[in-house]
C-alpha cells in the first residue's frame, strides 16, 4: 500500500500541496485533494516548556478527492502535493517503508487513500 508521510514539525502551512493539487486535479472552488489544516496556537503555561511558549501545527490531510495522482506515480513520478512541498517534509512511497523513517524526536502524520486500505 502505498502512502504520504508528513512531517508536520516542519510544515510551514505555504499551501503549495494545496494549490499543485488543485490545479492538477483541475478541482472547482472549494474542493481539494490535500487540504491544511490549522492547529492552535496554545500556550503553554507548564513548568517544563514555560510561560509564553506557544505552539501552532500545520497538518496536511488528505481529501476523498485524492488519488494519489495514479497516473503520475504510473510514470515513476511523485504526487503533485509531495513534488511541490516546499519544506521538503513530505514524503511518498510504500508504508511500510515509511514508516521507517518515523524517528520519534519529531511528529509524523501517516496518509493513504480509502481505495488503498
Amino acid at each position: 500500500m502505498k502512502g504520504i508521510l508528513v512531517n508536520y514539525e516542519y510544515c510551514t502551512n505555504c499551501h503549495s500541496c494545496e494549490v499543485a493539487c488543485k490545479k492538477y486535479l483541475e478541482l472547482p472552488k472549494g474542493e481539494f485533494g490535500i487540504k491544511v489544516s490549522e492547529v492552535g496556537p496554545f500556550e503553554y503555561s507548564a513548568a517544563e516548556k514555560g510561560p509564553g511558549k506557544w505552539e501552532w501545527c500545520f497538518i496536511p490531510a488528505l481529501t476523498k478527492a485524492c488519488n494519489m495522482c495514479e497516473d503520475r506515480v504510473a510514470k515513476g513520478k511523485f504526487p503533485m502535493c509531495v513534488q511541490h512541498c516546499q519544506a521538503w517534509c513530505m514524503y511518498y512511497g510504500e508504508v511500510e517503508d515509511l514508516v521507517k523513517k518515523i524517528d520519534g524526536k519529531t511528529r509524523w502524520a501517516l496518509l493513504t487513500t480509502a481505495e488503498q486500505a
